[in-house]
């Protein structure tokens, strides 16, 4: 669901990002119909869509990483060290990103991210926080899709508006 909100609110606003998502587990596999049925409401499909496996070659092409979990950000710090510097939560990067400030449009994203993780520690990523974690909706009834799809909308909108400004680049 995040890869598609970020798509969309990212359309017609940066010039060139390149939006894409990968998991834990193994590849190919169709979104949930919770998934499909919470974004369809908001005019995105994701009848198409399947899963993909993190690899260290997509972690290193990245520009930034995010994950909706702690335990994602972990794995992959774990699997690739030197991503940590971009690698966060959804909503730590809008908290820190928020006490830091809007990234100016002259600004590159890599500088910002880089204040933005200022002060990070490894040890930060030791077991889970609901003020980091997005829970997931895995299974349960279209309510908490619905939820979660509201919720990861509002991140992502507030993380465009600190991260993109309008004009930027990727």
């Amino acid at each position: 669901m995040a890869e598609a909100l970020l798509r969309a609110a990212l359309a017609g606003r940066v010039e060139g990002a390149s939006v894409s998502s990968a998991g834990l587990f193994r590849g190919g596999v169709p979104a949930s119909p919770g998934s499909v049925k919470a974004l369809a409401t908001r005019g995105l499909d994701l009848a198409e869509h399947r899963s993909r496996s993190v690899t260290p070659e997509l972690l290193g092409a990245a520009d930034l990483i995010l994950g909706m979990a702690k335990l994602h950000v972990r794995e992959v710090v774990v699997a690739s060290p030197e991503v940590f510097p971009r690698t966060f939560t959804l909503k730590e990067l809008v908290r820190r990103g928020s006490a830091v400030g809007p990234r100016s449009s002259a600004q590159p994203l890599a500088a910002w991210l880089a204040a933005v993780h200022e002060g990070r520690r490894h040890a930060d990523l030791i077991g889970d926080d609901p003020a980091d974690d997005i829970s997931d909706p895995i299974g349960g009834p279209d309510r908490l899709y619905a939820a979660t799809a509201d919720e990861l909308d509002r991140l992502v909108g507030q993380l465009v508006t600190l991260a993109w400004p309008v004009g930027s680049t990727p």
